[in-house]
């Protein structure tokens, strides 16, 4: 049995979901326009720098959770996966996911952004088993903190073994595919390791390892990249 592991942003998405929940936020009216605009920018650099701090960022991500009631965030959602995520997922994505699907393979999305914002993409997907960062839940709703370990660099690697440890199935080869110089730590565990539109980094490693590599924005199916 083969287990097929996606990232998610800038890999199936032509973009980052969690940047983007953070503009529709400020569309909605839901944050402080100017304040939390900067921090989102700021934070989103870090990330394509490899210098996020997860801790501090998932204070900023996950707070609109908590100031805001359930009823209010599932309408923003909705309107934001009509809006800035069906827009943006590629073709070729949906055709590389078919492909490990119809060899019958198990599918899993691994992400960093949190299972609020992600839940109702892996569904588009129709991808079975999500691991992403989880906002934690009080009495009152969301807290506005994170649960457990969050799905971030070597996050990725603990929440992967993890699950493949409460499973009846062995599967004898993990596919990965990313994008990002952050999932260099699970790439170089996984036996298939493959870089999608990579980052200079994850390209540059990718060549060294002579891992494959693959972009889905050429066209309706995915073509190699020299």
């Amino acid at each position: 049995m083969q287990l097929a592991i996606f990232d998610l942003d800038n890999t199936l998405l032509e973009g980052d979901s969690d940047y983007l929940w953070g503009q529709h936020l400020i569309e909605q009216g839901a944050v402080q326009r100017d304040e939390f605009d900067a921090q989102n920018r700021q934070f989103m650099r870090d990330y394509e720098a490899g210098e996020l701090d997860i801790e501090a960022f998932l204070q900023f991500a996950l707070r609109p959770l908590a100031d805001h009631p359930e009823s209010s965030l599932m309408a923003w959602r909705d309107a934001f996966i009509e809006r800035h995520i069906r827009p943006r997922i590629l073709p070729a994505a949906c055709e590389l996911v078919d492909d490990h699907r119809r060899r019958g393979h198990a599918l899993m999305i691994i992400t960093a952004t949190n299972g609020f914002v992600t839940a109702p993409i892996a569904a588009l997907f129709d991808i079975p088993v999500l691991l992403a960062t989880e906002p934690e839940r009080g009495p009152a709703g969301y807290t506005g903190r994170p649960a457990g370990i969050p799905t971030f660099q070597a996050g990725k690697i603990e929440a992967l073994r993890a699950w493949l440890d409460e499973q009846e199935q062995r599967f004898d080869t993990l596919h990965f595919y990313s994008d990002s110089r952050n999932d260099l730590p699970l790439l170089e565990v996984v036996d298939q390791p493959v870089a999608i539109d990579p980052d200079p980094v994850l390209a540059a490693a990718a060549r060294a390892n002579g891992w494959p590599m693959l972009t889905l924005r050429a066209g309706d199916t995915p073509q190699p990249l020299a």
